[in-house]
């Protein structure tokens, strides 16, 4: 998981909203996106109103892409209804098995 930083502004903030995007569920391996290390970054505009993630996929060919996307942003919109969201797909770093959590792991029998 992520270090925080508590004394960076909205931190709290950020780590409910990775907590809440625990529900968005990876459609192939059935296990949540946040154990399986698919996000890197959340960003908070307060100003705006917006929540930008940052995430990748395990493969820039995933077949369920835009499904997952589609999955995040749509939790983000009914959990945190006065914000806009905007999921940004990024491949840098590039994603491997060793950005899945223990419990990530564990649910794959790793």
């Amino acid at each position: 998981m992520t270090p925080f930083d508590i004394t960076e502004e909205h931190v709290f903030k950020k780590v409910e909203i990775l907590e809440t995007l625990r529900l968005v569920i990876d459609p192939e391996l059935q296990i949540n996106i946040i154990d399986m290390g698919l996000v890197y970054e959340v960003n908070i505009n307060e100003g705006e109103k917006k929540i930008e993630i940052d995430m990748t996929l395990s493969s820039p060919n995933c077949p369920m892409g835009a499904s997952i996307v589609g999955a995040v942003e749509n939790c983000l919109k009914h959990h945190y209804s006065t914000y806009s969201p905007l999921v940004n797909l990024v491949w840098e770093p590039e994603w491997t098995f060793e950005r899945i959590s223990e419990e990530g792991k564990r649910l794959l029998g790793m």
